[in-house]
């Protein structure tokens, strides 16, 4: 493994970034100072777009950022912050007819497409959850219990299992299911059950109920029987109804994402039988993510199909869940390459990704490294949830391996 010089040469330089780069640029360069709330949109050369729409995934990322910085650090500016996300969630998304989020609000805050995601309800379940674990705030608590029995009413298939995509306002299904023009137009997603996995195991912690610590368990086992395929141990990312299989793309960001986030609620739940299956599929899942995904410079490409790369573009998220998911492979195994793989992975993020000039990460980068200038810095998929999330994990195990090194 890396020597404890080298384990504290690395936490410091995630240290330094989180707290000299991408904290700065989210309280100084993204408060909407007209209208309230946050910027719908940054350009990558900093112009603000002050008419630009509004997201809810990028609402509820701040509100979840900034609520877990707060409970790290207790800094009263992270608090502000987070207020501020959680008065602009509720004031603004939240549906007080039918309950749930508005998928997106103009510059003003006023609805401009009001469906119901089920991601976007995870992404909600997930940041109100978080703020209550920081501020202790029963308001909240009780917009994320509702939420949650909102969810198993509306979205989840009785017949096979698993959650539907995507609702009109009042709940009834929508006739397009995709998440975004990118997606496939299928009733059921990796993504979104990925994003549940998480919100639920993150609600189990400020809940402990009977109810959700069966759902967390249903949901781990519908990743075990249906998502991860053991043929590569890479997810399939969209199916049918009835859980039929419905592409060959591979993700490798999503890959190394779902092998910790997996990981982190099998030991939330608690349950040894699913959490050492969970671990072993781990393994196999970063061990795949290791050969098939990461490139010669460290960088972790965007997609493959058929034993081919089809998408050789570095984007930010996958890099930051890259150094996450070896450091816990890692851990898991004290497996050599897997930390070798985490360094590299930063590495390849502190040469090519982060944005000297005006700050925080650029979007994406080419194979070479070279930026997009056609990606913006902040918007509705742009928030600082996977770097930030990233940065906080990979320091707090860091920090383990070192006591463990010395």
């Amino acid at each position: 493994m890396l020597n404890t010089g080298e384990l504290a040469r690395f936490r410091t330089s995630v240290e330094k970034e989180l707290d000299g780069n991408i904290i700065p640029f989210w309280l100084e360069q993204t408060i909407d100072t007209e209208n309230g709330g946050f910027w719908g949109q940054i350009s990558n050369d900093m112009s603000v777009d002050p008419k630009a729409d509004k997201g809810l995934i990028l609402v509820t990322r701040i509100l979840w950022t900034f609520s877990r910085l707060f409970s790290q650090y207790r800094n009263p500016a992270f608090k502000e912050m987070a207020n501020r996300a959680h008065d602009n969630l509720i004031g603004n998304f939240w549906d007080a007819d039918h309950g749930g989020t508005y998928w997106m609000v103009d510059s003003k805050g006023q609805p401009v497409d009001a469906k119901k995601k089920t991601y976007g309800q995870a992404f909600t379940l997930y940041a109100l959850s978080e703020y209550y674990l920081a501020f202790k705030q029963r308001s909240a608590l009780d917009k994320a219990k509702a939420l949650f029995s909102l969810i198993e009413e509306k979205t989840w298939d009785r017949e096979h299992g698993g959650y539907f995509e995507n609702f009109e306002k009042d709940w009834s299904l929508a006739t397009d299911q995709r998440l975004s023009e990118v997606d496939m137009d299928e009733k059921k997603s990796m993504n979104t059950h990925l994003h549940l996995l998480e919100a639920y195991a993150n609600l189990y912690r400020a809940w402990n109920d009977p109810a959700v610590e069966r759902k967390l368990a249903d949901l781990l086992k519908i990743f075990l029987s249906h998502i991860v395929n053991p043929a590569n141990w890479h997810l399939r990312m969209f199916f049918r109804e009835n859980w039929e299989p419905r592409s060959e793309r591979i993700s490798f960001g999503h890959d190394i994402e779902a092998s910790w986030l997996l990981c982190e609620a099998a030991d939330i739940l608690g349950d040894p039988a699913i959490l050492a299956s969970v671990r072993q599929t781990a393994r196999m899942m970063a061990m795949s993510v290791m050969e098939d995904g990461v490139d010669v410079d460290g960088g972790l490409l965007y997609e493959a199909e058929k034993g081919e790369i089809v998408d050789d573009s570095k984007h930010w998220w996958p890099q930051a869940e890259a150094v996450v998911g070896f450091l816990n492979a890692y851990q898991l195994t004290h497996e050599q390459p897997f930390v070798d793989a985490a360094s590299a992975s930063w590495q390849f993020i502190d040469r090519y990704i982060v944005d000297r000039r005006c700050g925080e990460w650029f979007s994406k980068v080419s194979r070479e490294g070279v930026p997009s200038n056609e990606q913006y810095k902040v918007g509705t998929w742009k928030g600082p949830y996977h770097n930030c999330r990233a940065c906080v994990e990979a320091i707090s195990r860091l920090t383990e391996l070192e006591k463990a090194a010395e």
